[in-house]
């Protein structure tokens, strides 16, 4: 059989192939994983912009979890707790408080929901929609109850 391309370096590059594919795959798997709203965020207050707080969100099963890691607030009382709360983070510190529970991926995986989010200022839970933004530099998180809700921009921390 002839070759239809021949090159004297053809053959040298034979062995590196496989550690190209090895490379080119993990570094798609990096990708794929900085589009997930897995990871540490950083929340902004509404009307100030400042940072507000930092977010690990984890995924166990499917669903995803996140709590408060850190109060970034100026000021902020790291002791302060969910005097707001209705359910069984009532009182909890603020500083490990779940305020995401149960939003899954989508079947496309390019938006998590079906989850809530709570707002420990208010006390209350809204419907949950996780979209990363930014090739998973920013998420997009909209709570909503029916039609209404509000949509924040949230900052990966490198």
């Amino acid at each position: 059989m002839t070759a239809l391309f021949s090159h004297p370096l053809a053959g040298a590059w034979t062995w590196r192939s496989p550690l190209l594919a090895a490379g080119l795959a993990a570094a798609g798997v990096c990708a794929q994983a900085q589009t997930s709203p897995v990871g540490t965020w950083r929340s902004f207050d509404d009307k100030t912009g400042e940072a507000k707080s930092q977010i690990v969100i984890v995924e166990r099963d499917g669903m995803l979890s996140g709590r408060i890691e850190r109060l970034l607030r100026p000021g902020a009382d790291p002791a302060a707790r969910c005097t707001e709360c209705s359910d069984e983070r009532k009182d909890q510190p603020l500083v490990g408080l779940e305020i995401i529970r149960g939003a899954r991926a989508s079947a496309d995986g390019t938006v998590w929901e079906g989850g809530k989010i709570l707002d420990p200022e208010n006390g209350k839970s809204y419907t949950l929609r996780l979209t990363p933004a930014d090739e998973g530099r920013k998420l997009d998180v909209r709570g909503s109850i029916g039609p209404f809700g509000r949509t924040q921009t949230w900052q990966r921390v490198p």
